[in-house]
């Protein structure tokens, strides 16, 4: 269906919404960046944190000079290519408004829905890859996820286009991801166990029902055998949250950094210790900080113990939420995070 999209409406109207008391009391507070721009040329490429950074000192609050309600944060779909975004002092709080150009107004004023695509939160080729994997699975479902008993002529390892025989399909599904149960994710400070990490081997596509029923295997990243799990594949969805701070307080720690490696800087994705249980959301954005060590003074005879103050090195970006693990995006630090630093709400 075709329909007349005005983008500028909509801006009126979700300016026009009222916001919760919390945005409007931290909006007291913004600073706006060094040498923040008048206006900025939305091009392909730009992200709602790109664009917030260059007029906000805390990118995360972009929200806030924007003046949103909690539905305009989760689906903020309104900004294009080819607008220009104009930042407005005159009222004494700063907000961002857009203004149509000369050469936008001069394409096309009809458009399919799906013809033009917004510009989204946060760079999607980085986290793509993990909207549709397993990657936290609950040790109770182990023993229902279904299982590959035997493969193709009994060997040892499967690559694309061989057979394997599962069992335990109780779904009509086409696509399925296989993986492997990986480590247990441990939370560092109570020792309870929050789930087990799942370690993508590749696709499968099921061809013949069945116990056990007949898969092919279409994609393959690692070995894969007899013992590996299924579960149905998931269709990645656009993350187009605009970036908020959550509502309370939320701390953790980060449990890892996605890839094996001890330390993550921009754009790597780390594994929190908190989740959905805890208050996590796509779209939240929390700080993340070194943990203050003890140190040790002798001074005059006497041994006097401190604790350093715990030091904020960076942002990340909440992209994907598991019941009591999630996973995010760190969008800048000021030295590399690693596992054991704390996450706390901005």
């Amino acid at each position: 269906m075709f329909r007349i999209i005005s983008t500028l409406l909509l801006i009126i109207s979700s300016l026009m919404a009222s916001s919760s008391p919390s945005w409007a009391e931290r909006a007291q507070a913004l600073e706006l960046a060094d040498g923040a721009p008048t206006r900025h040329v939305v091009v392909p490429g730009d992200t709602l944190w790109d664009i917030s950074a260059k007029f906000l000192k805390e990118p995360y609050r972009w929200p806030e000079i924007w003046r949103l309600n909690q539905e305009d944060i989760k689906n903020p779909h309104w900004i294009y290519p080819g607008q220009v975004v104009t930042l407005d002092t005159s009222g004494g709080r700063p907000q961002l408004r857009i203004v149509e150009t000369e050469a936008f107004k001069l394409q096309p004023r009809i458009y399919a829905t799906d013809n033009r695509v917004a510009i989204p939160s946060i760079p999607q080729q980085v986290i793509e890859p993990f909207l549709a994997q397993p990657l936290v699975i609950d040790a109770r479902a182990l023993d229902h996820s279904p299982r590959i008993v035997a493969t193709q002529e009994d060997r040892v390892n499967l690559s694309v286009g061989d057979q394997a025989y599962v069992t335990g399909v109780n779904e009509k599904t086409k696509s399925w991801q296989i993986y492997r149960p990986g480590k247990a994710l441990i939370d560092p400070e109570t020792h309870e166990a929050l789930g087990i990490e799942a370690i993508s081997l590749g696709s499968a596509r099921l061809i013949a029902e069945g116990e056990p029923a007949t898969f092919e295997i279409v994609t393959s990243s690692q070995e894969i055998g007899r013992g590996d799990r299924l579960l149905p594949a998931m269709q990645p969805s656009l993350i187009n949250y605009a970036p908020h701070a959550p509502e309370r307080a939320v701390a953790g720690r980060i449990l890892g950094v996605v890839g094996g490696i001890g330390e993550a800087g921009r754009n790597a994705i780390v594994t929190l210790s908190r989740g959905q249980r805890d208050g996590l959301e796509v779209g939240h954005v929390l700080a993340i900080y070194r943990k203050g060590r003890e140190v040790v003074d002798r001074f005059e005879g006497k041994q006097s113990t401190y604790k350093l103050p715990d030091e904020r090195s960076g942002l990340l970006f909440v992209f994907r939420v598991f019941d009591r693990v999630s996973y995010a995006l760190v969008m800048n630090v000021t030295r590399p995070a690693v596992p054991g630093d704390l996450v706390r709400t901005p």
